[in-house]
């Protein structure tokens, strides 16, 4: 019978396993301690926000690598769902409505409009995927291209402002606000949620085991009696939806949309998840790692705005991390061989 590690071991194999992780804290940790207002509740307010958001488009995309997949439309399909939800939900007074003639439509109801359209995206990729065996890569490149095109023709280029006040205080919105209470943002409060419900689905359904069985051994999970193609479409469907709830509450909070919103996100879910241990070569991830994976990059964000670093270099260290992750996770992989 094997022994349970003793919890020093633990906290051993954790950082020997997740190098990244533990080198970014320590880093944010000097940084808070060094400058003054990092622990504030304002920055834990916009650190919130933006993980809230981020989590939930890389959970849509962790389903796609734990299935040796990938979604490079991710960013391009939250753009779009930002831009829908923007354009149906603007005030009836604005002067630059993008549809003049149209009334003002219920909040919900736009969410559920915009929800089927990141339905049928998904759907569209799960189907290119697995009935025509597109490689995922070369799949969502051109369905990336595809949607951009779309939110271009749809917004014709033109920022999209002048939201409805239920809108915004609905995303931008906190509970238990009060004089001495900042309140905790909507926001987080949805994002637990959705965190919650996946890993139910990871771990106490058919599905959760199916998504393993893929991307551990596709072949293998199909002679087991499961269906291979049917997972992978609730799979890039359920991205979908991911997406567009991300697009929904991104305008919100932003309180505009354009056709370039979303630009690269899929880079920072996918870079948020290979940090936060979900394999590239398939089959491994959990949901908490890519919540610690994405707050970690978030942080980083935040340490490198605190140092009044250039916001241009922001991609290159970017860039730096994502490669580092990947490379480490490859190395994992290839030693376990």
């Amino acid at each position: 019978m094997q022994k349970s590690k003793s919890i020093p071991q633990k906290i051993f194999d954790y950082v020997k396993g997740n190098p990244i992780v533990v080198l970014l804290t320590v880093v944010c940790l000097i940084v808070g301690f060094t400058i003054p207002n990092f622990f504030s509740w304002g920055n834990f307010n916009n650190l919130a926000m933006n993980t809230s958001i981020r989590f939930i488009i890389a959970l849509g995309v962790c389903g796609t690598l734990i299935t040796k997949g990938t979604d490079l439309s991710a960013g391009r399909q939250v753009g779009l769902s930002a831009c829908v939800a923007g354009a149906l939900l603007q005030r009836g007074d604005y002067t630059g409505r993008l549809f003049k003639s149209v009334p003002e439509i219920n909040m919900w109801l736009v969410l559920l409009i915009v929800l089927c359209i990141g339905a049928i995206v998904g759907l569209v990729n799960g189907l290119i995927i697995s009935y025509l065996n597109v490689p995922p890569f070369i799949a969502t490149l051109g369905t990336q291209t595809i949607i951009y095109g779309t939110t271009l023709v749809f917004t014709d280029a033109q920022p999209i402002g002048g939201f409805q006040k239920k809108y915004i205080d609905f995303v931008t919105g906190k509970l238990f606000k009060g004089e001495k209470y900042p309140g905790l943002p909507y926001l987080l409060i949805i994002a637990a949620i959705i965190g919650i419900i996946f890993w139910f689905i990871f771990n106490k359904t058919p599905h959760g085991k199916y998504m393993y069985a893929i991307g551990g051994n596709e072949n293998a999970a199909e002679v087991s009696g499961v269906n291979t193609r049917k997972s992978k479409i609730v799979i890039y469907l359920t991205a979908g939806l991911m997406y567009s709830l991300a697009g929904f509450l991104l305008a919100g909070k932003t309180g505009g949309a354009t056709s370039a919103m979303g630009n690269g996100y899929e880079l920072e879910a996918i870079a948020g998840c290979t940090i936060g241990g979900v394999s590239t070569t398939g089959g491994i991830g959990k949901v908490s790692g890519v919540l610690v994976g994405v707050l970690v990059f978030e942080l980083l964000k935040i340490v490198l705005q605190f140092l009044g670093v250039n916001p241009y270099y922001n991609y290159i260290v970017q860039g730096i991390v994502i490669v580092t992750a990947v490379s480490l996770d490859i190395r994992k992989y290839v030693q376990k061989k």
